[in-house]
């Protein structure tokens, strides 16, 4: 749906409320205006929290503050652009402490994907947006580009590259957490563990699999099995996944160094 994409609403309103410039404060009549855009936020932002994207309606925000509900629409014209608010508003809260001089690429690099990691995890709601081509264009957006470009500093990418790898490596936080939120999902849907599902389907797979027929699925199934204490770890999922995503831009880095 659009309305789950950031960058789907009408420019203008979009970026005046970003920036705190409401270009239709000045000519709005009426009585004036109880709250701020920021309070929308917020509470935008708690029903996203705790019931997910689809429980932020205009409807549950303005009652969230406790406005009519047709009266959110002299605030903010949409979801669309609520949305916009509420993604720059998560990444302006981001920690951006300055990189500290002499510190290798690839500490800094894995720094801003545990940040990413930290945030996504924290607001799972977030890999539902759709935001990698149109982001929004408001202050808390640019910082987080800004400083994520700068833990490339020294790496002797070009400028094109540079924008092209840090989208790769958000590229695999965004997936791996979203895979983590299914499987968490999963656990909490069945209110059965990954251990109690195995235990119980693991008697029946015995009798149908002839291990004969799948000799690499059970061996190396069963090895990863008892590494990882589950078909698939998170945890495990995530060292692993970013070395490799390290390495590969290691491919790319570490020649020009």
């Amino acid at each position: 749906m659009s309305e789950n994409r950031t960058g789907a609403g009408e420019s203008s309103r979009t970026l005046a409320l970003l920036w705190g410039q409401d270009a239709a404060a000045g000519t709005r009549r009426g009585p004036a205006r109880s709250i701020a855009p920021a309070q929308l936020t917020e509470a935008a932002l708690a029903l996203a929290d705790a019931s997910g994207l689809a429980a932020v309606t205009m409807r549950a925000v303005a009652q969230t503050v406790g406005i009519a509900p047709m009266s959110v629409y002299t605030y903010v014209p949409g979801k669309p652009e609520l949305l916009d608010l509420m993604v720059d508003a998560l990444h302006a809260r981001m920690p951006r402490e300055p990189w500290a001089e002499g510190t290798p690429w690839r500490e800094r690099l894995a720094a801003v994907a545990r940040s990413n990691r930290e945030m996504l995890s924290d607001h799972p709601w977030m890999t539902e947006v759709a935001a990698l081509s149109r982001p929004p264009l408001g202050p808390g957006t640019l910082a987080k580009y800004e400083h994520e470009l700068a833990a490339f500093g020294g790496t002797g990418l070009t400028d094109v590259d540079v924008d092209a790898a840090l989208a790769h490596l958000l590229g695999f936080v965004r997936s791996h957490v979203r895979s983590a939120h299914d499987a968490a999902r999963a656990t909490t849907d069945t209110a059965m563990s990954d251990a109690a599902w195995w235990q119980a389907n693991q008697p029946i797979l015995a009798r149908a699999l002839d291990p004969a027929a799948f000799p690499r699925a059970v061996r190396i199934g069963a090895a990863a099995g008892e590494a990882q204490g589950s078909a698939w770890n998170p945890d495990h999922a995530w060292e692993f996944g970013l070395a490799r995503t390290l390495d590969g831009l290691g491919a790319l880095i570490e020649p020009r160094g």
